[in-house]
């Protein structure tokens, strides 16, 4: 298979799976914004090919324009503006049937450019088109994200969790001895396989810790709710405490109180609480969480260290070693399922460290910072792609959730978020100086 073909064929698939997610909707869900800061689902009917387009058959090959009003409509934004939400209406996007028949178009032109088209500069090399792909298969997360905020009745009927309980586990701290952990891509051997913030590859020493050896679970969490942790002032910071009283916050955005206890939404129902699932909440409430156990969260070059770092030295290119990735064997990632699974679900997901699920079951937050390696270099085809998110702002996540796709799981993949944007797949675990609580 030509490079071509492989680039068609990869695309094709990504295709499949952003419309399968679609089927899940009603149509008249199409017209909702279930997240204030994000646009109506229609715009990302539109979107992804209006990104493919324009990236590929308007700038790399110079095609002729199928709609420009579509071409500018579907083609930005998905954070706010200057904090401004998004205020159009549904009478401001055109009609279903219009932007299907332009999709059908604009297929069709990137299929015969990509396989025929004279490709140019960047495109030549593959990159665009790669990172046009994954830039696809982001959006099958986010739009898992955004219809597991829809009122259920606006989605088909799906299927149950899998699990809501499963083996049982002992909260255990591991030590992770000091040592060096490799952050990145070197441009020279890589230049066309990461995002521009995944450059350029570094060591950093790390200090020994302790860690969980599991993430925090919902029941852990729900410990924390019960004791107060919401109304403690003391464990969170001065903005963090303010969005509380802003948003009226005194639970995980996912939970509902009921007269027989806590429930929580799954993609497809409400279920009472599932203990030993990981609890899946903001950057803000897993900070607080962890001030409350005396602890903190990792770092990104801490997460590097224990899911890749060898007692005898060295690294590995995953948690488990140099195995190809098996969604539901090495972690609940790939589309192995709509929810999560109960936490020592997949214990082959071990770190040569000892610790489980760094990769799967809900990105990883850490306390890092959203910033440019050093060398760091703006894609030529999308300045703004990380730029744009260096405003001290936004954290650092790693690993992976249900809805990754197993491209996203090379070690240098960074995910970042704001502190208080409680709808990711997330979860959380502590870190703890010298000998831990």
């Amino acid at each position: 298979m030509t490079q071509r073909q492989e680039l068609v064929s990869r695309l094709r698939a990504a295709r499949q799976r952003t419309d399968a997610l679609f089927e899940w909707l009603k149509p008249e869900a199409l017209l909702e914004r279930p997240i204030a800061e994000r646009h109506r689902l229609i715009f990302y009917l539109g979107h992804l090919e209006a990104f493919d387009w324009n990236l590929i058959s308007r700038e790399a090959v110079g095609h002729a324009s199928r709609n420009q009003h579509f071409e500018r409509l579907f083609a930005f934004g998905i954070d706010p503006i200057d904090g401004q939400l998004p205020r159009d209406t549904p009478d401001d996007w055109p009609a279903v049937a219009d932007i299907k028949a332009w999709t059908k178009l604009v297929r069709a032109d990137l299929d015969a450019d990509l396989e025929r088209g004279p490709m140019n500069g960047w495109l030549s090399e593959g990159w665009a088109a790669h990172l046009a792909i994954e830039h696809r298969l982001m959006h099958a997360e986010t739009l898992a994200y955004l219809f597991h905020r829809l009122p259920l009745e606006k989605l088909h009927p799906g299927p149950a969790p899998t699990r809501i309980t499963g083996p049982a586990v002992e909260p255990t701290l591991v030590s992770i001895p000091a040592g060096v952990a490799t952050l990145g891509l070197q441009r020279s051997r890589a230049p066309h396989l990461g995002w521009d913030n995944e450059y350029e590859e570094h060591r950093v020493d790390v200090r020994a810790f302790r860690i969980d050896r599991f993430p925090v679970s919902s029941g852990d969490f729900a410990r924390f709710v019960e004791a107060g942790g919401y109304q403690t002032r003391a464990l969170w910071s001065d903005e963090s405490w303010k969005w509380l009283a802003t948003e009226q916050r005194t639970h995980p955005r996912a939970w509902t109180k009921r007269p027989d206890g806590w429930w929580t939404r799954t993609m497809f129902a409400e279920v009472p609480l599932p203990s030993s699932w990981p609890a899946s909440v903001s950057h803000a409430e897993a900070s607080a969480y962890a001030a409350w156990k005396g602890a903190r969260l990792m770092t990104e070059p801490e997460w590097h260290r224990a899911a890749l770092g060898m007692h005898e030295g060295g690294e590995r290119t995953s948690p488990w070693g140099g195995h190809p990735a098996v969604p539901g064997v090495h972690g609940t990632f790939g589309f192995s399922t709509v929810d999560p699974l109960p936490i020592g679900s997949t214990p082959e997901s071990r770190s040569a460290f000892g610790v489980e699920e760094l990769v799967g079951n809900g990105w990883e937050w850490t306390s890092t910072l959203f910033a440019p390696f050093k060398g760091f270099e703006p894609l030529p085809f999308y300045q703004g792609y990380s730029a744009n998110f260096f405003d001290g702002r936004h954290f650092v996540m790693k690993g992976a959730s249900a809805f990754t796709d197993t491209t996203f799981l090379r070690r240098s993949f960074r995910n970042w978020f704001q502190p208080h944007y409680p709808h990711v797949f997330s979860k959380f675990r502590c870190v703890y100086e010298g000998k831990g609580p």
